[in-house]
Protein backbone atom coordinates (compact mmCIF):
# COMPACT_ATOMS: atom_id res chain seq x y z
CA UNK A 1 0.00 0.00 0.00
CA UNK A 2 1.23 3.51 -0.80
CA UNK A 3 0.82 6.21 1.80
CA UNK A 4 0.88 9.97 1.43
CA UNK A 5 0.63 11.75 4.77
CA UNK A 6 -0.18 15.41 5.38
CA UNK A 7 1.31 16.60 8.65
CA UNK A 8 -1.93 17.88 10.19
CA UNK A 9 -3.81 14.59 9.85
CA UNK A 10 -4.56 13.12 13.30
CA UNK A 11 -3.71 9.43 13.44
CA UNK A 12 -2.17 6.77 15.60
CA UNK A 13 0.68 4.74 14.08
CA UNK A 14 1.75 1.27 15.13
CA UNK A 15 4.35 -1.08 13.68
CA UNK A 16 3.42 -4.74 13.61
CA UNK A 17 6.24 -7.18 12.92
CA UNK A 18 6.00 -10.73 11.66
CA UNK A 19 8.59 -13.11 10.23
CA UNK A 20 9.95 -11.77 6.96
CA UNK A 21 8.00 -8.53 6.90
CA UNK A 22 6.86 -5.49 8.79
CA UNK A 23 3.51 -3.77 8.52
CA UNK A 24 2.35 -0.30 9.44
CA UNK A 25 -1.01 0.09 11.11
CA UNK A 26 -2.75 3.47 10.87
CA UNK A 27 -5.80 4.51 12.88
CA UNK A 28 -7.02 7.94 11.76
CA UNK A 29 -8.89 9.93 14.42
CA UNK A 30 -12.17 10.24 12.54
CA UNK A 31 -13.81 12.48 15.12
CA UNK A 32 -10.97 15.02 14.89
CA UNK A 33 -10.95 14.87 11.11
CA UNK A 34 -14.65 15.76 11.05
CA UNK A 35 -14.34 18.54 13.63
CA UNK A 36 -11.32 19.96 11.80
CA UNK A 37 -13.15 19.77 8.45
CA UNK A 38 -10.32 17.77 6.94
CA UNK A 39 -12.45 15.23 5.07
CA UNK A 40 -13.47 15.92 1.48
CA UNK A 41 -17.18 15.18 1.42
CA UNK A 42 -19.28 14.57 -1.68
CA UNK A 43 -23.11 14.78 -1.56
CA UNK A 44 -23.46 14.33 2.21
CA UNK A 45 -23.28 16.24 5.48
CA UNK A 46 -21.12 14.62 8.14
CA UNK A 47 -21.01 15.01 11.91
CA UNK A 48 -18.62 13.57 14.52
CA UNK A 49 -19.69 10.44 16.36
CA UNK A 50 -18.73 9.40 19.88
CA UNK A 51 -21.15 6.90 21.44
CA UNK A 52 -21.47 5.17 24.82
CA UNK A 53 -18.98 2.50 23.72
CA UNK A 54 -16.37 5.14 22.89
CA UNK A 55 -16.45 4.52 19.16
CA UNK A 56 -14.42 7.13 17.29
CA UNK A 57 -16.24 7.90 14.11
CA UNK A 58 -18.57 9.91 11.94
CA UNK A 59 -22.16 9.98 10.74
CA UNK A 60 -23.20 10.61 7.12
CA UNK A 61 -26.73 11.85 6.45
CA UNK A 62 -29.08 10.52 3.75
CA UNK A 63 -29.53 12.13 0.33
CA UNK A 64 -30.39 11.09 -3.20
CA UNK A 65 -27.58 9.27 -5.03
CA UNK A 66 -24.38 8.02 -3.46
CA UNK A 67 -22.11 10.00 -1.17
CA UNK A 68 -18.46 9.68 -0.13
CA UNK A 69 -16.37 11.06 2.74
CA UNK A 70 -12.80 10.92 1.39
CA UNK A 71 -9.91 10.60 3.82
CA UNK A 72 -7.21 13.23 3.26
CA UNK A 73 -3.66 12.27 2.43
CA UNK A 74 -4.02 8.52 1.93
CA UNK A 75 -3.75 6.45 -1.25
CA UNK A 76 -4.20 2.69 -1.35
CA UNK A 77 -2.48 0.17 -3.61
CA UNK A 78 -3.15 -2.98 -1.59
CA UNK A 79 -3.69 -3.74 2.08
CA UNK A 80 -6.39 -4.15 4.70
CA UNK A 81 -9.19 -1.78 5.69
CA UNK A 82 -11.05 -2.50 8.94
CA UNK A 83 -13.90 -0.50 10.41
CA UNK A 84 -17.16 -0.66 12.34
CA UNK A 85 -20.34 0.34 10.51
CA UNK A 86 -24.03 0.71 11.29
CA UNK A 87 -26.90 0.89 8.84
CA UNK A 88 -30.66 0.41 9.28
CA UNK A 89 -33.33 -2.20 8.67
CA UNK A 90 -35.20 -0.05 6.16
CA UNK A 91 -35.88 -1.63 2.78
CA UNK A 92 -33.90 -0.01 -0.05
CA UNK A 93 -32.69 2.82 2.19
CA UNK A 94 -29.51 1.48 3.80
CA UNK A 95 -26.35 1.00 1.74
CA UNK A 96 -23.16 1.42 3.76
CA UNK A 97 -19.54 0.62 2.96
CA UNK A 98 -16.11 1.82 1.93
CA UNK A 99 -14.65 3.10 -1.35
CA UNK A 100 -11.06 2.55 -2.47
CA UNK A 101 -8.88 3.15 -5.53
CA UNK A 102 -10.89 6.34 -5.95
CA UNK A 103 -10.03 8.85 -8.66
CA UNK A 104 -12.93 11.25 -8.09
CA UNK A 105 -16.53 11.25 -6.85
CA UNK A 106 -17.73 9.03 -9.72
CA UNK A 107 -14.74 6.72 -10.33
CA UNK A 108 -13.89 4.19 -7.60
CA UNK A 109 -14.25 0.64 -6.39
CA UNK A 110 -16.36 -0.06 -3.33
CA UNK A 111 -17.59 -2.75 -0.98
CA UNK A 112 -20.94 -2.05 0.62
CA UNK A 113 -23.67 -3.76 2.62
CA UNK A 114 -27.47 -3.85 2.52
CA UNK A 115 -28.40 -4.43 6.19
CA UNK A 116 -32.12 -4.72 5.38
CA UNK A 117 -31.30 -7.98 3.56
CA UNK A 118 -29.13 -9.56 6.27
CA UNK A 119 -31.87 -11.65 7.88
CA UNK A 120 -34.62 -11.44 5.28
CA UNK A 121 -36.88 -14.48 5.04
CA UNK A 122 -36.45 -14.49 1.26
CA UNK A 123 -33.26 -16.29 0.20
CA UNK A 124 -32.86 -14.10 -2.86
CA UNK A 125 -32.76 -10.96 -0.76
CA UNK A 126 -30.26 -12.49 1.66
CA UNK A 127 -27.95 -13.23 -1.27
CA UNK A 128 -27.78 -9.46 -1.87
CA UNK A 129 -26.29 -8.61 1.53
CA UNK A 130 -22.73 -7.62 0.55
CA UNK A 131 -21.78 -6.11 -2.80
CA UNK A 132 -18.68 -5.19 -4.82
CA UNK A 133 -18.91 -2.47 -7.47
CA UNK A 134 -16.47 -0.70 -9.79
CA UNK A 135 -17.77 2.71 -10.84
CA UNK A 136 -18.63 4.27 -13.16
CA UNK A 137 -19.38 1.41 -15.56
CA UNK A 138 -19.84 -1.65 -13.33
CA UNK A 139 -22.54 -0.76 -10.83
CA UNK A 140 -24.64 -3.34 -8.96
CA UNK A 141 -27.39 -3.63 -11.59
CA UNK A 142 -25.03 -4.43 -14.46
CA UNK A 143 -23.09 -6.93 -12.34
CA UNK A 144 -26.25 -8.63 -11.07
CA UNK A 145 -27.58 -9.00 -14.62
CA UNK A 146 -24.36 -10.15 -16.28
CA UNK A 147 -22.75 -12.03 -13.36
CA UNK A 148 -25.50 -13.20 -10.97
CA UNK A 149 -24.32 -14.21 -7.48
CA UNK A 150 -20.70 -13.44 -8.34
CA UNK A 151 -20.21 -9.91 -7.01
CA UNK A 152 -22.78 -10.07 -4.19
CA UNK A 153 -23.48 -12.70 -1.56
CA UNK A 154 -25.25 -13.47 1.71
CA UNK A 155 -23.42 -13.34 5.03
CA UNK A 156 -22.42 -16.52 6.83
CA UNK A 157 -23.40 -15.13 10.23
CA UNK A 158 -25.60 -12.12 9.53
CA UNK A 159 -25.70 -9.53 12.33
CA UNK A 160 -28.83 -7.71 13.38
CA UNK A 161 -29.52 -5.15 10.64
CA UNK A 162 -29.84 -2.31 13.16
CA UNK A 163 -26.63 -3.10 15.07
CA UNK A 164 -23.01 -2.14 14.60
CA UNK A 165 -20.89 -4.77 12.85
CA UNK A 166 -17.17 -5.08 12.09
CA UNK A 167 -15.79 -5.32 8.56
CA UNK A 168 -12.37 -6.32 7.25
CA UNK A 169 -11.65 -5.76 3.56
CA UNK A 170 -8.48 -7.34 2.17
CA UNK A 171 -7.41 -5.73 -1.11
CA UNK A 172 -4.79 -7.34 -3.33
CA UNK A 173 -3.65 -6.48 -6.84
CA UNK A 174 -6.32 -8.69 -8.42
CA UNK A 175 -8.70 -9.76 -5.65
CA UNK A 176 -10.87 -8.38 -2.84
CA UNK A 177 -12.00 -10.45 0.17
CA UNK A 178 -14.57 -9.32 2.74
CA UNK A 179 -14.89 -10.63 6.31
CA UNK A 180 -17.66 -9.71 8.77
CA UNK A 181 -17.49 -9.81 12.57
CA UNK A 182 -14.17 -11.68 12.75
CA UNK A 183 -15.53 -14.75 10.93
CA UNK A 184 -12.52 -16.79 9.73
CA UNK A 185 -14.00 -17.40 6.28
CA UNK A 186 -14.69 -14.55 3.85
CA UNK A 187 -18.28 -13.66 3.05
CA UNK A 188 -17.31 -12.39 -0.39
CA UNK A 189 -14.29 -12.97 -2.63
CA UNK A 190 -14.19 -11.27 -6.03
CA UNK A 191 -11.79 -10.57 -8.84
CA UNK A 192 -11.27 -6.83 -9.09
CA UNK A 193 -12.84 -5.12 -12.09
CA UNK A 194 -11.26 -1.70 -11.74
CA UNK A 195 -8.36 -0.74 -14.00
CA UNK A 196 -6.70 1.53 -11.43
CA UNK A 197 -3.85 0.22 -9.31
CA UNK A 198 -4.14 2.85 -6.60
CA UNK A 199 -6.37 5.64 -5.38
CA UNK A 200 -8.22 7.34 -2.57
CA UNK A 201 -10.08 5.81 0.39
CA UNK A 202 -13.43 6.98 1.71
CA UNK A 203 -16.58 5.96 3.54
CA UNK A 204 -19.47 5.36 1.12
CA UNK A 205 -23.27 5.44 1.39
CA UNK A 206 -25.78 4.72 -1.35
CA UNK A 207 -28.97 6.32 -2.64
CA UNK A 208 -31.10 7.80 0.17
CA UNK A 209 -28.92 6.09 2.76
CA UNK A 210 -27.32 7.43 5.89
CA UNK A 211 -24.67 5.54 7.84
CA UNK A 212 -22.37 5.58 10.85
CA UNK A 213 -18.70 4.58 10.67
CA UNK A 214 -16.08 4.17 13.39
CA UNK A 215 -12.73 2.72 14.46
CA UNK A 216 -11.03 2.73 11.08
CA UNK A 217 -7.79 0.76 10.90
CA UNK A 218 -5.60 0.61 7.80
CA UNK A 219 -2.81 -1.95 7.57
CA UNK A 220 0.05 -1.25 5.18
CA UNK A 221 2.10 -4.28 4.22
Amino acid sequence: MMLKTIVWIPFVLFTVCSPGQSAKELRPDLEKLVVGKKLEVFNRNITPLRDSKNRNGLYMDARDNHGVAWLPGYELVKGVLEFDVKGRDVLQQSFVGIAFHGLNDSTMEAIYFRPFNFRATDKGRRSHSVQYISLPDKDWEKLRTEHPNQYEQSLKRPPSPNDWFHVRVVIDHSEVSVFVNEHPEPDLVVTRLGNRSNGRIGFWTGHRSDGAFANLKMIIK
